[in-house]
């Protein structure tokens, strides 16, 4: 029997079928082959046209969940495949885990969810029961034992993820939310709230909780669950995440204009899927370009700002059981390894041909282009991206004999770049606005290190001659941020090994970065080059940059240094 996504290693069901339910209600989705309108030669689809200065939602990233009670947990080894953003990783930036239903069970996950951390991935967690003192049942619809929190137990139970969450940061883990239920609408196996209860819980003691909070997480983003939370100002103002989860969702529900009328200041994130079955392997091709559908129109039909799978490591999930990268990881690599927490959603034509599916985003002058082709013959695809320069093009690619493999670089000539997308394919682009050398291949994230090197210092064959310019982004919330980089040389002298050299301000400390390795995490800090990007010639740019966290005071640093040298910061 291949094991669903709520049962225990041994293979029982801990549940009904998602399957049979999702059936009886009408919305199981259906896999179908891709239907090509393509010849047996390359076809040209129509100009796809991205827009940087139209910008949507910021992503928080990627990710998956792990479970070790159910699922066993992940190796160090397959940590660092999931969490890192080199070839052959996931590129994974967000973590969901459980919350344990008593404080004996709160350690279960804490050994991947600290590396993680350590890693600057995002880390939350969601409840299946609160402490069976808290839980009565009760008869709902001839299901006589269900279970649901017992109304004189609110306080307590909120009280109760306080507990998790001041656990998992006194073990290094800094929790960046908290569901209040893990799909109440779908409890046959847990426990149930209604729309009423979520509210009155929100209302009445989501307030004393010390972390985000994150409700419904419906299972199929029935909007009868979250509708009431967005129609009442005090519960809305006690949410901070709305989440939900897509099993058998049609791409047509997943726009929510009440969420655009009402959700400004709040989130809202995919917390939970597989797609489109737990029955078939991950490495079932062309099938695995399901996935890429799936989420591009989560980008970009239901603006989601995270998507979260259901366990990382499963026979049809994105990690195999051996711990490699399946078909289905390799998809979602394209997106996670090159879309980057803070890179935000900018406008793009998002269906130029038929199965063909661009989106796109941007991270200060780099901008990254997603684009699929379903169809059975390779499509010649030209981008235009809006006031962008000359400048190199990286991409990789994912089909039926490739998993996220780098291709050769090219060239966008003033803003314009024809490619081929091959047969039944997954590309990603990265490229950058005011021209220059190509993009790093993904954002490395690397652990701050110490002792820092010397602001001054000259590498060796560095000239320190010349001006450099500096321009400098952030993308921040309640308690972090992150910042882009762009470092460009206006000299006439190549430099080769780059220091660069700022002071955060007071109560910012980087968690962890990109591109460049940065010592100390605070104060005067010093970002040094990497191995791939330490030559910057006359008129080039290099994208770095980190994530940070701060205690209420968001400027930006007001001075820079390149080996010694004052850069203008634009």
């Amino acid at each position: 029997m291949t094991q669903g996504r709520n049962e225990p290693v041994s293979g029982e069901r801990r549940m009904l079928s998602r399957r049979s339910v999702l059936a009886t209600m009408g919305a199981l989705p259906v896999l179908t082959a891709a239907t090509s309108v393509l010849g047996a030669t390359e076809a040209a689809a129509a100009t796809a046209t991205i827009n940087p200065s139209a910008q949507r939602q910021t992503i928080k990233g990627f990710g998956g969940m792990t479970h070790a009670a159910w699922a066993g947990d992940l190796t160090a080894a397959q940590r660092e495949t999931a969490f890192g953003t080199g070839e052959g990783r996931l590129g994974f930036s967000i973590l969901r885990i459980p919350v344990g239903e008593s404080q004996a069970d709160f350690g279960r996950d804490l050994a991947t969810a600290k590396r993680a951390a350590e890693l600057g991935v995002t880390v939350f967690a969601s409840p299946w029961n609160p402490p069976a003192s808290m839980i009565e049942t009760f008869n709902r619809s001839g299901q006589t034992n269900a279970k649901r929190l017992r109304y004189d137990q609110y306080a307590a139970y909120a009280q109760h993820l306080n507990s998790f969450s001041t656990y998992m940061k006194n073990n290094g883990v800094n929790l960046y939310a908290i569901s209040v239920q893990n799909e109440p609408d779908y409890a046959h196996d847990w426990t149930w709230w209604t729309p009423t209860e979520m509210v009155k819980f929100l209302r009445e003691n989501a307030g004393s909780i010390n972390t985000r909070v994150m409700a419904p997480e419906s299972f199929q983003y029935l909007k009868n669950m979250s509708d009431p939370i967005l129609n009442d100002s005090t519960a809305l103002a006690n949410t901070d995440i709305i989440g939900a989860h897509l099993y058998g969702t049609s791409y047509s529900n997943f726009p929510y204009p009440l969420f655009k009328q009402k959700g400004a200041g709040k989130e809202l994130w995919m917390t939970e899927v597989y797609y489109p079955n737990s029955t078939d392997s991950a490495d079932t091709w062309p099938q695995a370009l399901d996935v890429g559908e799936h989420m591009h129109r989560a980008m970009v039909e239901a603006e989601f700002q995270a998507y979260v799978w259901w366990y990382i490591r499963r026979s049809y999930g994105p990690m195999r059981e051996d711990g490699q990268l399946s078909k289905r990881g390799a998809i979602m690599a394209q997106f996670a390894r090159f879309v980057r927490p803070g890179y935000v959603r900018i406008d793009a034509t998002a269906n130029p041909a038929t199965n063909v599916y661009v989106s796109a985003y941007r991270n200060g002058d780099t901008v990254v282009i997603v684009a699929i082709n379903k169809n059975t013959s390779a499509v010649s695809q030209q981008f235009t991206v809006a006031n962008a320069a000359s400048a190199g093009v990286s991409s990789w690619v994912t089909d039926g004999s490739r998993n996220v493999a780098p291709q050769a670089a090219t060239t966008m000539s003033n803003g314009s770049l024809t490619v081929t997308l091959p047969a039944r394919s997954m590309t990603t682009f990265v490229t950058s606005l005011s021209g220059g050398q190509s993009p790093s291949p993904s954002p490395i994230v690397s652990p701050i290190v110490s002792p820092s090197p010397s602001p001054s210092a000259s590498p060796s064959g560095g000239t320190g001659t010349g001006q450099f310019r500096v321009a400098y982004t952030m993308n921040t919330w309640s308690e972090g941020f992150t910042a882009g980089i762009s470092i460009t040389n206006n000299g006439t002298s190549t430099i080769n090994g780059w220091t660069l050299a700022f002071t955060l301000p007071s109560g910012q400390s980087i968690t962890s970065g990109w591109n460049a390795t940065y010592s100390p995490s605070s104060g005067q800090v010093s970002a040094r080059n990497v191995s791939y990007n330490g030559t910057l010639a006359p008129g080039a740019t290099v994208d770095i940059g980190f994530q940070a966290t701060h205690t209420g005071n968001t400027a930006k640093p007001t001075a820079f240094t390149l080996n010694g040298v004052p850069c203008t910061v634009v």
